[in-house]
């Protein structure tokens, strides 16, 4: 049981985290969609690496697959082309590793 509360908690605060770090980033590049449209991002990225992680294990594989799926996301949520959202996901990618490193205590990628 402990272990499942472990689990949602640092599913909560990822996907919070998340949220603020796309929320800004997408806000860098002009973009007007608000807070809501990240958390939607967010979650998103959440559960399609979830899958693809359960589906395909871990690696290079399920990185670029679950990236890909998350670009597309993007793109959809934000109406933007493929190379503002690579680089917007690069951004985040970024951002994420580096409050990760931050926040020693939280467990897994961000």
């Amino acid at each position: 049981m402990a272990d499942l509360i472990s689990t949602v908690v640092s599913f909560i605060v990822s996907v919070i985290i998340s949220t603020i770090i796309i929320y800004f980033v997408t806000k860098l590049f002009g973009e007007k969609e608000g807070i809501k449209q990240a958390f939607i991002a967010a979650i998103i990225g959440a559960i399609v690496y979830t899958i693809v992680y359960s589906l395909v294990g871990t690696g290079w594989i399920a990185a670029i697959v679950g990236g890909i799926v998350w670009l597309l996301a993007l793109r959809a949520l934000y109406s933007i082309g493929w190379l503002k959202a690579l680089v917007i996901a690069v951004i985040v990618w970024i951002a994420a590793m580096i409050v990760g490193i931050l926040l020693p205590t939280a467990p897994g990628p961000l």
